[in-house]
């Protein structure tokens, strides 16, 4: 980046690019004078991780341009693939410049804990920094007795939901990653920040946090019904006590809370048994 360009900006998701979330984080990083662009999955691609996949016609990977409400300025595209896919395509120019920074989200849902390994949402944030650029996954908790989500993995939890999206608080969420990105634009090179932010006014929010990860996630899978061939799941809330300074402890405690996390790499310092 240099000071007479604006940095490059990918903002996809998981949730769709018709999903309200990705036009509240696309705004956030307009108006804070970056290039923008959004590329999302033509429809919910959430719990895909890092997964390469697209619909093919004829092996082309098809993308058609969309419309952002409120956000003509934008060009938006929606594409047959998952978000990592995405992401890869992105780098390489398919939709303009090569991104600098790929914003990911707004989730619909929590991707905390180490639950975030099966978030579509974070795995595009992890592909961007595997191919050199600096990202931020950006997820609302919307997780509560009488509210669907996608959290921590972005698995579908079958709870009734009478909440209109668009009345949720995506702007308090699209304000704190603002704020991150002048730190993000200068940290290093495949840098990933992780921010969950509470479904509440900004003026509720008890504030800003580092947190670690939680070692489960705000969801688990369980065995609903099991027969001869067949196994039926279902999602619960995760019922674990909190651990003090994760993600999930701050969010229960009312504050948004921010993670670095890294891409995948190998363990050092493992002695394994092999010959010379």
């Amino acid at each position: 980046m240099t000071a007479d360009r604006p940095a490059r900006v990918l903002v996809t998701n998981d949730d769709g690019v018709h999903a309200p979330g990705i036009r509240w984080l696309a705004r956030a990083a307009y108006e804070r004078g970056l290039d923008v662009v959004v590329a999302a999955p033509r429809s919910e691609a959430s719990g895909m991780s890092a997964a390469l996949s697209a619909v093919t016609d004829d092996g082309r990977v098809v993308f058609t341009p969309a419309e952002l409400a409120g956000l003509p300025e934008v060009p938006a595209y929606g594409v047959a693939a998952s978000p990592a896919y995405i992401t890869v395509l992105a780098v390489l120019g398919v939709f303009g410049p090569p991104p600098e920074l790929v914003l990911s989200g707004i989730n619909r849902g929590a991707n905390a804990g180490h639950a975030i390994l099966h978030s579509g949402t974070v795995g595009a944030a992890l592909t961007a920094a595997n191919n050199g650029a600096r990202a931020l996954a950006v997820s609302l908790d919307v997780l509560s007795p009488a509210a669907a989500s996608a959290g921590s993995g972005g698995a579908a939890i079958a709870v009734l939901d009478t909440v209109d999206d668009e009345t949720r608080h995506w702007s308090t969420a699209a304000d704190l990653a603002g704020d991150l990105l002048p730190w993000l634009r200068d940290a290093d090179l495949g840098t990933v920040l992780n921010l969950n932010v509470p479904d509440l006014p900004a003026a509720e929010v008890a504030g800003l946090r580092q947190a670690t990860l939680a070692p489960f996630g705000q969801v688990q899978v369980t065995v609903a019904e099991s027969g001869h061939g067949y196994v039926r799941t279902t999602i619960e809330e995760n019922g674990a006590r909190h651990v003090p300074g994760t993600d999930l402890a701050w969010l229960a405690d009312g504050y948004a809370a921010v993670t670095a996390v890294r891409a995948l790499g190998h363990l050092p310092g493992v002695e394994l048994p092999v010959g010379a």
